[in-house]
């Protein structure tokens, strides 16, 4: 039986999960190359206006780290109730050894999900921390600005 979740209306295994995730961190895999291709260097300032370029370049990269991490929650989320009825089940019947089978083996799943949340949150963290250096003299989002500077 392949566990499946409901994600904005459309069903994944926990393959099609991993793939999707795949599929939409690369824009931070190519971060470096987004920023070199953007963003001028300082004899090409007066032609991109490079306030704007940096500004949506940081509003897709963050809808970008939404959508992963609420994939990755609402997975979490199917699969911590998915555990719970199989323990609900154990707890009838603690004989019964496909249950605990099926049991032990979602738990792993949801043990991967939830490590998925960690590598995002790596992901993440060097994303912006190369779109700050990059960045940081010609756009500061409003939610930095307050906080760091």
């Amino acid at each position: 039986m392949k566990y499946k979740i409901k994600l904005e209306n459309q069903t994944y295994n926990l393959n099609d999960l991993a793939e999707m995730l795949k599929a939409m961190r690369v824009m931070d895999d190519r971060i470096v190359h987004a920023l070199n291709t953007t963003v001028p260097t300082a004899s090409f300032s007066g032609k991109v206006d490079a306030v704007q370029t940096c500004k949506q370049l940081y509003e897709s990269l963050m809808e970008a780290h939404q959508n992963r991490d609420r994939a990755i929650k609402a997975c979490i989320a199917e699969k911590s109730e998915l555990v719970g009825q199989l323990r609900e089940e154990r707890a009838k019947d603690g004989d019964n050894l496909e249950v605990i089978k099926q049991l032990r083996k979602e738990q792993t799943n949801l043990k991967l999900m939830q490590s998925e949340l960690n590598v995002e949150e790596v992901v993440n963290d060097r994303s912006l921390k190369v779109f700050f250096e990059r960045c940081r003299i010609h756009y500061m989002p409003p939610r930095v600005k307050r906080s760091s500077v």
